[in-house]
């Protein structure tokens, strides 16, 4: 199971420490946070005490209506189940009775001066993509005219050098040869690099080059939805043909179906080209469009 501490939340987000310092490595394992409102009245049923509890002007305002003794009673009943910490947003200042308590019970008492809505789409998608399954595999990761490709085969075939085209054809670089691929949903498949080879292709006879002092900035991104995997394979004669529209395959990665193309390989073959017609070709199924459908159309238009 994957886990990120409290203290990686305190730096990423600069966020100020009001409580609870000493015990910074606690560890946050589930995605999406929390605003405990039905807690604060007593009700716990379904209470998701794993998760970041975040109190915005709401729960504090609601908590200030309250008796001291009221307002001891309704934090101690949230408190006791010790989440990883709690987060107060918009800089509010009116929270001493929050202090105490979380350094009675040692939970971390965070502040941030960024508003509750803003502040929670921030840390969702950041607890949502540090949290994601993930795998590694071996292959190439770009980015086709905003279309995420992977791009696999074996070593040697060619991976490299055609993503090396398609940066010179004007599309983006994401990873070369491990590609970490991150489920953040059940149909949404992220590909992006391990930090090491960042912005790093490697070139058989050339070596290493840095695609983004090579290319530009322009050419280079940190991470792509996947939506085709892209096989390429050596040139088998006679396994190819000319069929108007090709049947579907897919290639299955931590349970999300992605698309699967094999471009077998050929001296003299526009791989790149290829590969921009699959990602185009992909686009335009999204919206519907067949080119086969319509020929056939055109077809049984001119028997008529």
């Amino acid at each position: 199971m994957k886990v990120i501490t409290v203290q990686s939340l305190v730096e990423t987000f600069k966020l100020e420490v009001l409580a609870g310092a000493s015990h910074m490595d606690h560890v946050i394992t589930r995605p999406r946070t929390h605003r405990p409102g039905l807690e604060f009245v007593g009700y716990f049923d379904f209470f998701p005490m794993e998760r970041v509890q975040v109190l915005g002007r709401k729960e504090i305002n609601y908590l200030l209506t309250l008796s001291v003794e009221e307002r001891k009673l309704h934090i101690g009943n949230i408190v006791k189940y010790h989440p990883p910490c709690f987060i107060v947003t918009s800089g509010q200042q009116e929270i001493p009775y929050l202090i105490l308590f979380c350094n009675q019970e040692g939970i971390p008492l965070l502040r941030t001066e960024e508003t509750t809505t803003e502040f929670i789409a921030k840390l969702d998608r950041y607890l949502v993509k540090s949290l994601a399954p993930e795998l590694s595999i071996h292959g190439v990761c770009v980015n086709v005219s905003g279309i995420g490709v992977l791009l696999r085969g074996k070593s040697g075939i060619g991976k490299s050098e055609t993503a090396h085209t398609l940066i010179r054809r004007g599309h983006r670089f994401v990873a070369d040869d491990i590609v970490v691929l991150k489920k953040l949903g059940p149909t949404t498949l992220l590909g992006t690099h391990n930090e090491t080879t960042r912005e790093f292709l490697a070139l058989r006879s050339i070596g290493l080059i840095n695609v983004v002092r090579q290319y530009g900035r322009k050419a280079f991104q940190d991470e792509t939805r996947i939506v085709l995997d892209i096989e390429l394979a050596p040139w088998q004669d006679n396994s190819l043909n000319n069929e108007l529209e090709v049947v579907p395959q897919f290639t299955e990665y931590l349970g999300v179906q992605i698309p699967h193309i094999e471009v077998q390989l050929q001296p003299g073959r526009d791989v790149a080209g290829l590969i921009e017609a699959a990602a185009n070709n992909w686009y335009l199924k999204q919206l519907g469009y067949s080119a086969a459908e319509e020929f056939m159309q055109r077809i049984e238009n001119e028997m008529q």
